[in-house]
């Protein structure tokens, strides 16, 4: 089976080539038949590619450890599920996901447009075909995923897949990473056929709407999972911890973002044509930056693979060569993308919207800078100079809140320009709210809570009745006018404009976050050493240690501490953190214990175990941290409904 999959990825390389030559003479002659031709042999590169995909799942799954691949990331001793996304676990078989989910994309992007944009598709098969070449060269010639081991290095058992991915979380927080990374190639795609073709009015960014949507929402979700994995994995008490692989994957989202929201000038004023086609640009650049970063070796994380030498500059250099290439065509149809609309007013939604970009873009160049530091610095200087996550709180919460902030001003603006008396009658709840949010919230702190997490819970509050002020309006107006009850009205709002409505629900669940993320401000820490009977408080908390037992299992031993856990003397349960080792990796882990209210986690990890019996706990008191959780909940929930197909012979005017 491995036999089949080495030659499925010599087939799609070779077709692949043939697609990009049939592409650009489809492309140069306009003849549809050949754009037929070319589109046809991307489902050719998609059918080699899932073959050589079910050939290293199977590989997997029979422990075939003749395999170089699966000799070092898997073992008999992992269950089927972690054998499987072992697939992904390494730099071979996270390439070949790429180029599977590439070609994915392609070929349902194919099938999607075969009766539209027939002048874009030739371009658009050549754009995806090059990306696919390049990883299907990596992984022909440079990191092959069936390389097998010479006989006498064959064992009967594998290395195994490193301890801290055997978790459920990352079985799904990669895909859904390679999702979001990945799907950014079709928007781009079109974009870059639409600046070779001069077709630069609105169809390439609506006939990409919804491939962008669906990649910014995975790209989300993969990051909301692996702050997840973060929290309950590495047993630090955090779920972000500014790591350099972790603001790879964040910095196209928020191009993404900023793309996202800047479009609906275009498409509503048509404005910022050169900008929204830089931005589909840079997040995909993005994309390619940040799976750079995670095999070129100048970064180092937990994330990152293996520093692979020379693989990473020949990765440099492609993604310098697309993004060039790229900008290049940006320069060459400059003249067509500009736009004979200014921008009419200070006080207008367009300008509110570019206010956003701005912010995007300056939180963007904080975790660009801050990431890339210790590169530039050993450079230029040959002193490799970090900066801590100190320095993004700090830089990157001002900002936060300014983007909080017009997350709730822009729905209250009018498009072109507003009026004093349109400001006030839209202004005033929010502001009210967002007021007495902030007198109550002083109040009851008593002047201990921080001027960061109240003006965040201030904004929050501001935004909130913003959005429950579009609802009650849009409701009521149905109610009143078509005599429908509010659910029903509900439901057709939502049904008929999902863009409007299921955006305000996006907007939600990052206020939700927002208010989680305000809880660290208020985070507290306790390393205790205690004997078995002894007892820590921590506020209302009491944690009474009980005993430890013997962990032994095949591939790992260590230490289960049970630890009695008391709120106002009232038992809530025992709380049971591991301390493991695995023997063949040589590595430690602490596996923490959680006990969860809605307002709070009470996070408890074994730190030692001492030669008299007492054990070290640390202990982790995160307020509001489950409003993360919600909050990521009820945005992804928002993204669906924005996904959801709208029914265009039902579409409603915008109130403004």
């Amino acid at each position: 089976m491995s036999d089949i999959g080495l030659y499925s990825l010599r087939f799609a390389l070779i077709v692949a080539l043939l697609g990009i030559g049939v592409g650009l003479y489809a492309g140069l002659t306009r003849r549809d038949a050949w754009t037929r031709v070319a589109e046809r042999t991307v489902y050719v590169v998609f059918g080699f590619l899932s073959l050589a995909m079910f050939a290293l799942f199977y590989a997997l799954a029979s422990n075939d450890f003749q395999l170089s691949y699966v000799a070092r990331h898997s073992a008999r001793s992992m269950s089927l599920l972690y054998r499987l996304s072992a697939a992904w676990g390494g730099q071979a078989g996270s390439l070949l996901l790429w180029e599977f989910l590439l070609t994915g994309y392609a070929a349902a992007a194919v099938w999607r447009h075969r009766n539209s944009s027939r002048s874009l598709m030739p371009w658009v098969v050549v754009v995806v075909l090059v990306n696919a070449l390049f990883f299907l060269m990596l992984t022909n010639f440079v990191d092959i995923p069936f390389d097998k081991l010479p006989s006498e290095q064959v064992l009967s058992d594998g290395i195994g897949l490193n301890p801290l991915l055997q978790h459920p979380m990352m079985t799904t927080h990669p895909v859904a990473l390679y999702a979001g990374f990945v799907g950014f190639a079709i928007p781009f795609a079109f974009s870059f056929a639409a600046l070779i073709t001069g077709e630069l009015d609105t169809t390439w960014f609506r006939t990409t709407r919804r491939w962008s949507l669906f990649a910014w929402t995975m790209l989300g979700i993969g990051l909301i999972l692996g702050g997840r994995w973060a929290y309950d994995v590495l047993g630090w008490g955090g779920y972000w911890g500014w790591d350099p692989v972790e603001n790879a994957a964040l910095m196209p989202w928020l191009a993404a973002t900023a793309y996202l929201h800047s479009v609906m000038i275009q498409e509503k004023r048509d404005m910022l044509k050169t900008w929204n086609v830089v931005l589909i640009g840079l997040t995909y650049t993005l994309c390619l930056f940040g799976t750079f970063l995670t095999r070129s070796g100048v970064v180092q994380s937990v994330h990152a693979f293996a520093n692979s030498g020379w693989f990473g500059s020949l990765f440099g250099a492609y993604m310098v060569l697309m993004a060039g290439a790229f900008a290049s065509a940006v320069v060459v149809r400059r003249k067509q993308l500009m736009s004979s609309r200014r921008l009419e007013s200070v006080a207008s939604r367009e300008a509110g919207f570019l206010l956003n970009n701005w912010a995007f873009m300056a939180l963007l160049m904080v975790v660009f800078w801050g990431t890339m530091l210790p590169v530039f610095s050993e450079s230029l200087g040959g002193q490799r100079i970090t900066v801590g996550p100190k320095f993004f709180n700090t830089m990157a919460g001002p900002l936060a809140l300014f983007l909080l902030f017009l997350t709730g001003a822009g729905p209250l603006i009018a498009w072109r320009r507003a009026t004093a008396a349109n400001l006030r009658r839209q202004f005033v709840w929010p502001g009210v709210t967002a007021v007495a949010v902030g007198v109550g919230a002083g109040a009851w702190g008593g002047g201990s809570i921080g001027f960061w997490p109240l003006a965040c819970w201030v904004l929050s509050a501001f935004v909130s009745m913003t959005i429950a002020q579009e609802y009650w309006r849009a409701i009521g107006a149905r109610v009143r006018n078509r005599g429908e009850n509010v659910l029903r009205s509900l439901a057709s709002l939502l049904r008929k404009n999902p863009r409007r409505y299921g955006g305000y629900i996006v907007h939600l669940g990052a206020v939700l976050m927002m208010v989680g993320f305000s809880g660290a401000a208020f985070n507290e820490e306790m390393l205790k050493n205690v004997r078995v009977g002894q007892s820590v408080q921590m506020r209302d908390y009491r944690l009474e240690y009980l005993t430890t037992t013997a962990i032994t299992a095949q591939h790992y031993g260590g230490a289960r501490a049970r630890v009695a856990l008391y709120r106002d003397d009232a038992p809530l349960g025992v709380m049971v953190p591991e301390k493991r080792m695995y023997w063949l990796e040589d590595q430690p882990t602490s596996i923490p214990a959680i006990h969860s209210r809605l307002s709070e986690d009470l996070y408890l990890t074994l730190t030692a175990l001492e030669a008299d019996g007492s054990v070290t706990l640390k202990i982790h008191r995160n307020p509001l941290v489950n409003w993360v959780w919600i909050g990521s909940i009820i945005l992804v929930a928002g993204c669906l409904c924005v996904l959801w197909p709208q029914p265009e012979r039902e579409m409603e005017p915008a109130r403004r």
